[in-house]
Parts: C-alpha cells; sequence; structure tokens
C-alpha cells in the first residue's frame, strides 16, 4: 500500500520534478486585480494561441513521446555486498574514509535504522527487486531459485517507458533468468552468480565475454558508465549490483596497505582466528580476523572510489540535476560480534544496512538523518512512487516517500525478521519482530527465544526473558510476531 506525501508549501522542490500544470498561468492572474476588458483581451488572445494555424509557420507541434519522460527522474540503484551500516566515514568509522558515500549523505537522507528482512544474499537481493518479503518471492536462501512470474520494479519500470539496465551481481540460484524489463543484463557467469574480483567472466545479453579490466567493480563502473552516457529520449533506470565487500576481500594493489598501521576496532568477545563454528561452518578457513577487517576495509574504499567516479559522470553529464541516486547493502556483516562472522543471525550487526537516498526534488531535506525505520521490501514501491508508476497491491513494502519529505512522518512500528535453514550452515530457522526499540527473537528447535532492548543495551548483550522488565513486554511483542507472520503491516 501506497502512502501519499503531505506536502507544505514551505517545501522547497526542484523545477526539474515541478509537476505539470496548467493552473499556474491562472494562479497568476487570479490574484491581480485586473480590470474586464484587459481580462477579454487576455482570454482572446489565450484561444487564439490555443486555435491550430494551418499552415503557420509558429504552429504547435505535438509533443515527442519523449517530451513528457523527460519530465520523469533518473533512477540509479547502486547495491553492495555484505556492507553493514556502520563501515562509512558519514556513520563515524574511525578510519574507513568514504568521500562519495559521504557526499550522498550530505546532499540527501541518510537512513539510520535501515534493515534487511532476510539477512542473506540471494532472498536480499529478490526482497529489494520485487518488494516482498522472501516467504512470498520465494527465495528463501540461497539454494532457492529466482520465480519467473516474480514482478520487479524494473519490469514495471520498462512498461511505463523507462530504459533499464541490471548490470552485476545477480545471484540466484539456478540458471539465468528471464528477467523481463530489462533492457541491458549483464552479471557473472561463475561461482553461481557470485562471481569474483578479478578476470571475472561475464555474460552481457546473453554473450559470454572476458572482463576488459581486471577488476571487477571498475568493470562493473565502466558498463554503469556507458548505460548512462547513451543518448535517449525517455529516463532510465540503472540497477547496479556490485560484488562488493562479499568475502574474499580483494582489494586493488594501490590499496593493498591502506589502514596498515591502524587497529581494527574488533569486540571484546571476538576470536583473532575466527575457530568457531557456530555462525558459519566455513569461519574456521577465514584467517586473522584484524588481516580480514583491514582487506574488508579496503574493498569498500575501491567500492567508494567507483561510486564517487559515477556520481563525477552524471555531474559532467548534467545528469544529476534529474537523478535520483540511492545507495544500500544486502545485508550487515559479523566481525567477532556475538562470536560471529558473517550474516543470517537476527542480531544488529546482521541485520542493519547502510542506505541513502538523493533525491534533487527534495533540496531542503538534503544532509538529514532520518530515524524511521525502513526496510529492504520498501525499495522497489518507493521507486514506483518517484516514478509515478502505480504499486502493486502484493508489494509488501511501502513507500519511504513521506519520510524524505519530512523528518517528522510517521514510519514503522515494527517489522518481521526471517530466516530460513540452508544446509551446510549451523543457524536455525528464525522469527523476529524488530520494534522501534527492541526485538524480540525465536527459533527453531531448543534454543532459548531472546528479547533485547536496542535503545539502552545496543550490543545485544543482556537478555530481557526472565527479567520483571521481559516478562512485561513479552505479550505485546509476542502477539505483534503472529500479526507479522500473518501478513499484517504495524
Amino acid at each position: 500500500m501506497t502512502h501519499p506525501i503531505r506536502r507544505k508549501p514551505a517545501r522547497r522542490r526542484s523545477a526539474e520534478f515541478a509537476p505539470p500544470s496548467d493552473r499556474g498561468s491562472w494562479r497568476l492572474l487570479r490574484g491581480r486585480n485586473l480590470p474586464g476588458h484587459t481580462l477579454l483581451v487576455l482570454f482572446f488572445f489565450c484561444l487564439l494561441g490555443a486555435w491550430p494555424l494551418s499552415g503557420a509557420q509558429g504552429a504547435a507541434k505535438p509533443e515527442s513521446p519523449g517530451g513528457e519522460a523527460r519530465r520523469r527522474p533518473n533512477i540509479v540503484f547502486i547495491l553492495s555486498d555484505d556492507h553493514r551500516w556502520d563501515f562509512l566515514s558519514a556513520a563515524g568509522h574511525p578510519f574507513v574514509q568514504t568521500p562519495a558515500l559521504d557526499r550522498l549523505a550530505r546532499e540527501g537522507v541518510m537512513f539510520s535504522n535501515a534493515f534487511v528482512t532476510t539477512s542473506l544474499c540471494s532472498p536480499s537481493r529478490a526482497s529489494f527487486l520485487t518488494g516482498q518479503y522472501a516467504h512470498t518471492h520465494g527465495v528463501r536462501n540461497n539454494l532457492t531459485t529466482w520465480k519467473d512470474e516474480n514482478v520487479t520494479f524494473l519490469e514495471l519500470l520498462k512498461t511505463a517507458g523507462y530504459e533499464t539496465a541490471f548490470i552485476g551481481k545477480w545471484h540466484m540460484p539456478g540458471r539465468l533468468p528471464n528477467l523481463r524489463g530489462v533492457d541491458e543484463f549483464v552479471t557473472f557467469t561463475i561461482q553461481a552468480g557470485q562471481g569474483r574480483y578479478w578476470n571475472c567472466p561475464l555474460i552481457v545479453d546473453g554473450v559470454e565475454r572476458p572482463s576488459r579490466k581486471p577488476y571487477i567493480t571498475e568493470e562493473l563502473t565502466d558498463l554503469a558508465l556507458e548505460f548512462i552516457e547513451k543518448p535517449r529520449d525517455g529516463p532510465f533506470c540503472l540497477y547496479l549490483s556490485h560484488k562488493a565487500a562479499h568475502h574474499e576481500f580483494s582489494p586493488p594493489p594501490d590499496l593493498a596497505h591502506l589502514y596498515d598501521d591502524w587497529k581494527a576496532p574488533l569486540p571484546r568477545e571476538a576470536d583473532p582466528w575466527v575457530t568457531g563454528t557456530r555462525g558459519a561452518l566455513w569461519a574456521g578457513t577465514m584467517g586473522h580476523l584484524e588481516s580480514l577487517y583491514k582487506n574488508y576495509a579496503r574493498v569498500i574504499v575501491a567500492l567508494d572510489r567507483e561510486i564517487g567516479r559515477l556520481l563525477q559522470r552524471l555531474d559532467d553529464l548534467g545528469l544529476a540535476r534529474n537523478t535520483i541516486v540511492i545507495y544500500a547493502g544486502d545485508n550487515g556483516y559479523f566481525w567477532g560480534e556475538h562470536r560471529l562472522v558473517d550474516k543470517r543471525w537476527a542480531y544488529e550487526e546482521s541485520i542493519r544496512i547502510p542506505f541513502i537516498v538523493r533525491h534533487p526534488g527534495f533540496a531542503a531535506s538534503a544532509g538529514r538523518r532520518a530515524e524511521q525505520m525502513v526496510l529492504n521490501i520498501d525499495l522497489a514501491p518507493s521507486i514506483l512512487e518517484m516514478a509515478g508508476v502505480a504499486v502493486p497491491p502484493n508489494m509488501e513494502g511501502k513507500s519511504f516517500l513521506p519520510v524524505l519529505e519530512s523528518g517528522r512522518a510517521r514510519g514503522r512500528k515494527a517489522w518481521l525478521y526471517e530466516y530460513f535453514r540452508e544446509f551446510p550452515y549451523n543457524v536455525p530457522e528464525i522469527r523476529a519482530v524488530r520494534t522501534e526499540r527492541h526485538i524480540y527473537i525465536e527459533y527453531e528447535g531448543r534454543r532459548k527465544p531472546e528479547l533485547y532492548d536496542i535503545e539502552e543495551d545496543p550490543r545485544q548483550k543482556t537478555n530481557l526473558l526472565g527479567t520483571p522488565e521481559g516478562e512485561k513486554l513479552l505479550p505485546e511483542l509476542k502477539e505483534m510476531l503472529e500479526a507479522l507472520k500473518r501478513g499484517e503491516t504495524l
């Protein structure tokens, strides 16, 4: 369900996004005290200007099909992999510098409480595309296949006249999809669509070819630039899906020693050799956590550099003033918190993501931090509303445009987190309800439920179940969780 934007006269909106109106001229006249004969003359000339004069040199021509489309915004969505919410300088990281993402945050709205409904690559990516939970779109883990009948926001934009491209990591099991509504489709051919950082072969519109640049983050950016540089009459939507910053964190050579002199701010409970296997079966093979952390940081810096190149090209082409840019991560990542690496679990480090929206139509909101909760399933309906396209009723997300416009707009009260078991990972099925202050987590099997006060205990160290406070909160949270399981929106 979409939510109407409550517009306030004092809000400054960019001209490129001002809706066309044939009432504007009348407003100019209506406020003036003009004599009656003057109004009559003006009325006569308005009629004369509207009447088609056959053979006249100045006769009005019908607007080209792209004319109306040019008033609609271009949309660029950049999705990274395993980028947790606090690994950028705009979020206060002690040493990682991300000037391009910082620029987006200054010029747009940075959501401080953005989350994924399933913290795992394939389900989360399918949720971004469809606006649906994993139990609805069917991609429940990294082993379940994409359904061809799934409808993406790209398909709906294409139907509405947008030129669309999907460039980068697809990472859904099974064959490559028949992804309707995509004019250009570029993805990886190896490791089940996971790809690799170096010399990664690509499939470009069904044809396999080698990467032209050795480093995949740079190659994907080149392909994105080629798409936005094309001459066109109508609007475009670019879905740029990076491999970075997934495991095997492999930075380019010029960044190989960046941050050598810094010490990784690992949590006290972190095992420096990541030998535990409670959270990820392959964790013991990863290596020393300190060196991995720094390579992860370097890969993010390399990604930020390429985002900066894309933003600069939008500026150079004069497209930035009519282009919405959105950045998000597909899930968070543990760096030893709870003695875990990887993601999947319902703790903040795993479920919370960076999420930044630069919308030229909301210039007055630039630089604001939005505290309202938003989800990956909210992306699709929000993009459709930005483009003036109807949101289908089966989308379970809701538009965040009211939050872009006003810091006082109401956000979500609560939402459902779900994780479906995936062999061979030693993580049980999980259902949880996250409210603005608390998270209540239930597990399949004999693992005990957990309840945390995020405001008082942001690292989720103290399980409140069994305490007077927890027992008081429990009935309402259990009721909310059951309502969310039934498909209700809170």
